[in-house]
Formats: structure tokens, sequence, C-alpha cells
């Protein structure tokens, strides 16, 4: 198994014909995600190396059963073509779109809230299955099959601790980037909650980093609700103090917000926290055996 994405995903586009969309969408279809459709408006009747384009969401999910879309149209209308997938039944939508207004990503959260519909980012890497799909610009490359569910904030630090894990023999079930805005579609407890229901993942990273206070609730959920090992690893433990730094999200009010004290906030709950993603990586190896053992 795999949470979000995995060998039934569909994909279509939005935003295929422009230069970003274009390379990373084929990229998502040269690892073996099923790449379906692409949309850009007034362009529909076209297509991008045998990948049909699409004038609207709704007329790409009629002919070809897309059920995943991936967002890269420019920030002032990403929060529009996520209503647009949202109305056309696309039950997963992927935003790597950066730069969306954050009282723009509060009115569509709550839309798709009521809606049964998951949106990772905006503002984020994506979702990578490995050996199943991946729907984002994370580098599948680096990452193997196997048991670790990993969640972060950081696009870079994802594929560092993926990297780390691929080196000591580890696998991982599903990659997830949550974006870094302070307005995200899903939480880190959303994916923590879908990785503890997955039969496939046995052990859980979570990548964190300095500003509000999301690792604080994730560490509250980790303790009461999950029965799977979960080890953090928080970035910014050598941030200047005062110095505005990183994501949107990354903004620390006091005392509040720090690395240090968000390891605190972890590790009172029990839960062991890496303080490089060397460490972080290697603190899941010695819980978990290298994937070709098993």
């Amino acid at each position: 198994m795999a949470i979000i994405v995995d060998t039934e995903t569909r994909l279509v586009v939005q935003g295929l014909t422009g230069s970003e969309g274009r390379f990373h969408g084929l990229r998502n279809r040269a690892y073996g995600t099923k790449l379906v459709a692409g949309v850009t408006p007034g362009k529909g009747g076209q297509d991008v190396e045998g990948v049909p384009v699409f004038d609207t969401v709704a007329a790409a999910v009629r002919a070809t059963g897309a059920n995943t879309s991936m967002i890269f149209v420019p920030a002032p209308f990403a929060a529009d073509a996520a209503y647009e997938a949202v109305d056309a039944g696309i039950a997963t939508i992927i935003c790597i779109t950066e730069g969306v207004p954050a009282h723009e990503m509060l009115r569509l959260h709550a839309y798709i809230r009521g809606r049964n519909v998951t949106m990772i980012g905006p503002n984020c890497p994506g979702v990578l299955s490995p050996g199943k799909a991946n729907v984002g610009i994370i580098p599948g490359e680096i990452f193997r099959e196997g048991t670790i569910g990993l969640v972060s904030r950081s696009g870079t630090l994802t594929y560092q601790i993926g990297h780390e894990l691929t080196q000591l023999g580890l696998g991982s079930s599903t990659i997830v980037g949550i974006g870094g805005d302070p307005v995200v579609g899903s939480s880190f407890i959303d994916v923590l909650a879908r990785f503890e229901a997955d039969d496939q993942t046995e052990h859980v990273v979570l990548v964190g980093e300095i500003g509000g206070d999301e690792e604080e609730k994730a560490a509250a959920f980790i303790e009461a609700e999950m029965s799977k090992p979960v080890v953090a690893y928080i970035a910014g433990f050598t941030a200047p103090p005062g110095k505005t730094m990183g994501h949107a999200g990354a903004i620390i009010s006091g005392s509040a917000g720090t690395a240090e004290a968000k390891k605190e906030a972890l590790e009172a709950r029990g839960i062991r926290v890496g303080t490089t993603p060397t460490e972080a990586a290697e603190l899941v190896a010695g819980m978990a055996k290298p994937s070709e053992e098993r």
C-alpha cells in the first residue's frame, strides 16, 4: 500500500503547457505515473508529447477518468485552479505553486474540508510513493521502496533525509511534502493519521522547521493516537535570533517556534529528535531493518 498517490493515480496537470508543468509532468510520467491529461484554458485539442490537453478540468475528467490534479499555474490563479479541480470531482489535489496568498488558502481550505478532498500544498514538492507514482518535483531516483513514511514541511530536507535513508539501505512507503506556508491543505496530523492506518508503513519520519506550532500539535497527536514509532528532525537549530528566513510559515514569536522549543516539545512526548538529517536517519535505522533484508 501507499498513501495519497499509488498505481491507481490518474494524473491531470493544470498548466501542462507551461515550461515547468511540462518538465515535471513528463518527468512524473517517465517515473511511471499515469499522466492522462493536461489542462490549459484556450489550448484544448492540443497535446504535449501525446498527452491530450483540455480547456477545463471537467472535460479532462470526463474524457480520461483523471482522479488527481497537479497544479502548476501562476500564484494569482492557483486557488481558482484548485476550486475548478474540486468542482470537477478530483479527489486529490497537489499544488506545487508558491506565493498563493494566505487569505485565499483560508477560504479554499474551508471549501475543501467539507468535500472529502485531499489537498497537499501549496508551495510544496508533492508526493512520491516509490515504485508506484510520483506527483510533484521530488527526485524519485534517490528514494527506494520500503516501509518508512516521511512527512515534511521542507522540500530540500525531504530529499536530504531520503538520500540518507537510501544510503543506509532503507526505503519509504510514501514521501509527503506538505509545504511551508502558514496555511496548507494538509497538516502533519492529517498525514500522520494516514501513515498510522497504512499497512505498508512501519516507521515515520517527521521533518519540521522553525516557526508556528504544527510540530507541537503533531507531538500531542503522536503520543495520543499513534502506535508506530516516529523520529523527528527540526530544521533551524543554527538560525540567527531575530532573523526572518526560510518559508513563509517560519515565523518565530519570542521563544515559541524555535527549533529547540520544538525539540523539547517532541521529546517530552517520547519522540526522538535528530539534530541533523544524518542523525535523524540513523535514529530510524536503529529501529528499522534495511529493506533488502525483508
